[in-house]
């Protein structure tokens, strides 16, 4: 395609790509698939109870990201970069 061209292509399509897609990587990683090691095999459970533990957040909560001013605070200058 030449430049400027842009491809457009509808949920259904771009859809119906990302299952072709995964259908052959399904195909081609399961003929090379091997069981696990027996360490890994012990681990599992524990990943699984991992999974459902709720983590604690690695995102600050806005209120600690947004600078609130008070009434008759400067603001201060914004940081420009190199």
């Amino acid at each position: 395609m030449g430049a400027g061209h842009e491809l457009q292509l509808d949920s259904t399509h771009c859809r119906a790509i990302c299952d072709e897609i995964g259908e052959r990587l399904r195909l081609v990683l399961d003929r090379g698939a091997s069981p696990l090691p027996p360490r890994l095999q012990l681990l599992m459970p524990r990943l699984i109870e991992q999974d459902l533990v709720q983590a604690p957040p690695i995102v600050p909560a806005i209120d600690d990201l947004v600078w609130q001013v008070e009434r008759g605070a400067s603001v201060p200058a914004p940081i420009l970069a190199a």
